[in-house]
């Protein structure tokens, strides 16, 4: 595995997303289309732009690569590795203006995710793990990840996305974690996972995710030296239901509270 051009082309292609995608931000004529038959499930022309940046960078730097990102699907590559890509995790966020939106990279071998970027670009941080480097770059210079560690739940702090969680039985789930701990926040999208690699926050509790949702975080995560897995302590790469941890005993005591469902 050639790291430095896995890394190289990584950060190519973050920086060609962001170029595609600033533009649109907080822009008066941005609009959405809506990808689901029920409920609100929005796609702007960013989205499609910035994972054709995308793309059009691994072409360049790595044809022999596959590629699956959300938008437009899976392009087929010989090398044995795939690059897993969200251009705009929390797209409803980018609608609203909000800058907890981020460009998700992640690269994968068979046994899932070995590297990522979390890229927010109005920020302009980056969060990146994996292949010995566990770092954020920003404004405020270069730091080391590195998660909080042990904590009890009623000192943790608790994100996730939406206030409802999937199902009804999913939703209780959460619920009992959420009466156990110190402070709940909702609505962060990717940037959650993130603020957990840097040490602000203990657990990141999903349900209903996709590949492309979750990749890049686990490679962020565990390089800083959190957990993530699913709601019964699996590997959690193809999504779905997602736990993620700052230490091992967060990790342990929501998924007690989470695993009977």
């Amino acid at each position: 595995m050639d790291i430095d051009s896995i890394v190289t082309t990584a950060h190519a292609m973050a920086d060609a997303a962001r170029a595609a995608v600033l533009p649109y931000f907080r822009s008066d004529n941005l609009s959405a289309d809506n990808k689901a038959d029920s409920g609100f499930d929005p796609v702007t022309a960013a989205d499609r732009a910035a994972e054709r940046a995308i793309l059009a960078v691994l072409e360049a730097h790595r044809p022999d690569d596959a590629l699956y990102g959300e938008e437009f699907g899976a392009r087929p590559g010989t090398s044995g590795l795939t690059w897993v890509i969200d251009p705009v995790d929390g797209t409803r966020g980018f609608l609203s203006g909000t800058p907890t939106w981020g460009v998700l990279i992640a690269l994968s071998d068979a046994s899932g995710p070995v590297y990522g970027l979390i890229d927010q670009p109005y920020i302009g941080e980056r969060f990146e793990g994996g292949l010995g480097r566990a770092r954020l770059t920003g404004p405020q210079g270069e730091r080391v990840l590195k998660a909080r560690g042990d904590r009890p739940l009623a000192q943790s702090i608790l994100f996730s996305t939406f206030p409802e969680i999937g199902s009804p039985e999913e939703g209780a789930a959460f619920g009992r974690v959420a009466g156990a701990v110190q402070l709940v926040r909702y609505g962060m999208d990717c940037y959650a996972y993130a603020l957990l690699a840097a040490g602000q926050i203990d657990l990141v509790i999903e349900a209903g995710l996709q590949a492309y949702d979750i990749q890049a975080p686990i490679a962020v995560i565990e390089a800083a030296g959190g957990i993530v897995t699913d709601w019964q302590g699996r590997p959690a790469h193809a999504g779905g239901r997602v736990l993620a941890a700052a230490g091992r005993e967060q990790h342990e005591a929501a998924l007690a509270l989470l695993a009977s469902i």
